[in-house]
């Protein structure tokens, strides 16, 4: 079958000139092939940036439009080139100006909306940035699609934003900054730990050839709280009972609160605009699919959240039908979403912290478990204390850069599945 590009969706926020002229701009060539970028200043020692807007595709093999803001070392490659390390982000929202390459100094280590030091609308940089430059590492940092560059964005579609990940990778070898060498890492954080376990199984989507950067080597993968719901679908045939009782558990779990209402709801949207066959007023009432459409063509996460508890305060959960329909074809989508049901290619480890409410531990140890009986290399870390899901990828960073040099060197790894497991 011959893939379909996605259409833009209609521009509801004011972008800035680079992505405002990617809404009409059609994706075409081959994955990972820049089709625009421009220098921006950063005041990260001895590195040079950009932002690039690059060729990417969907899980339905659908091509698409990525940005990206990529970090490189100044100056030309050594001859053994330079290894790339891929940031997938934590959840922005799903409008189109929601992707982090769009803020004002968009090139700099991880910066946090809910951190104390965070000094924007939004999360975005590149965390351990300044080590990886030192290190002599190119780093990429995708948007995802739907961020930027056109087209809905497909939050929580983890094996779509594995394959913007992937494509970032290719970018960032085509615009010549790393030389020769076609190691890689990916390390991602909730949405983006999802990303990163689902791109660990996609070894042959990562082995195409013909694109703009072949043979690229991934050798390893951080995933930082990853969230991963196709863990709780039952192990069994999918039917109609069953589909909707794993419905009817993730509405009921994640609408505790206004916060994590909102963060459901904007995978709910965005699992109905990846799935042609799946309608919001299959979960939602009339006025409720209005609304949650209408909010996530314009919002940010952080922005939907005060909208809903404005306008709704304590009654948000009336916009939900009381029982879902077409189950089946929900929870059928929800797995083939997250792209996880292959092993593997290279060694995972997982960092978890015991206070995170945004995404249940629980999901990576289910995560685990599947992929070890399949014979990958699974280790989860429990962070000392009592972290969040905010706080795990800065207290998480000083191991998984050790992790990530070792790896990229070579250096041999134990069994992570065959280490005890606290939780």
């Amino acid at each position: 079958m011959t893939p379909v590009s996605l259409h833009a969706a209609p521009l509801l926020a004011p972008l800035a000139p680079f992505y405002a002229q990617l809404q009409t701009l059609s994706p075409k060539g081959a994955l990972g092939q820049i089709i625009k970028k421009e220098r921006i200043p950063t005041a990260i020692p001895n590195a040079e940036a950009w932002r690039i807007a690059y060729v990417s595709s969907d899980l339905f093999d659908r091509k698409t439009l990525s940005t990206a803001i990529l970090v490189a070392p100044k100056g030309k490659a050594p001859k053994e080139g330079r290894p790339i390390i891929a940031w997938a982000h934590g959840t922005t929202g799903t409008a189109q100006n929601c992707g982090p390459s769009q803020v004002i100094d968009p090139a700099k280590a991880l910066n946090q909306y809910f951190m104390i030091n965070g000094d924007s609308w939004t999360d975005y940089g590149l965390p351990a940035i300044e080590r990886f430059i030192d290190e002599g590492y190119v780093v990429v940092g995708t948007d995802y699609q739907g961020l930027g560059a056109g087209g809905a964005h497909q939050y929580a579609i983890a094996a779509t934003q594995a394959r913007d990940v992937i494509n970032s990778i290719r970018a960032a070898g085509a615009l010549g900054v790393a030389g020769s060498n076609k190691k890689a890492v990916i390390y991602g954080w909730s949405q983006g730990g999802g990303a990163t376990i689902s791109a660990a199984a996609q070894g042959d989507y990562i082995a195409q050839k013909h694109t703009a950067f072949d043979d690229i080597e991934l050798v390893g993968f951080v995933a930082m709280a990853p969230q991963d719901v196709a863990t709780f679908a039952p192990k069994d045939r999918l039917e109609d009972t069953s589909a909707e009782r794993l419905l009817q558990s993730l509405i009921i779990g994640f609408s505790d609160n206004i916060f994590n209402f909102s963060h459901l709801s904007t995978n709910l949207w965005a699992t109905a605009h990846a799935f042609p066959n799946l309608k919001l007023t299959d979960l939602y009432t009339q006025e409720g699919a209005k609304v949650i459409d209408d909010i996530m063509h314009r919002k940010c996460v952080h922005v939907v959240s005060d909208t809903l508890k404005f306008v709704y305060a304590d009654s948000y959960k009336s916009l939900l039908n009381p029982r879902p329909s077409n189950a089946p074809a929900w929870a059928r989508a929800i797995i083939q979403g997250a792209g996880t049901s292959h092993k593997s290619i290279a060694p995972v480890i997982i960092y978890w912290g015991t206070k995170d409410t945004v995404v249940p531990p629980i999901m990576g140890k289910l995560y685990q478990d599947r992929m070890c009986a399949l014979g990958a290399n699974i280790s989860r870390i429990q962070l000392p204390g009592e972290e969040t899901n905010f706080s795990t990828p800065k207290a998480s960073e000083a191991l998984y850069t050790t992790w990530i040099k070792e790896r990229l060197k070579g250096k041999p790894l134990g069994n992570g599945c065959a280490q005890p497991q606290k939780e």
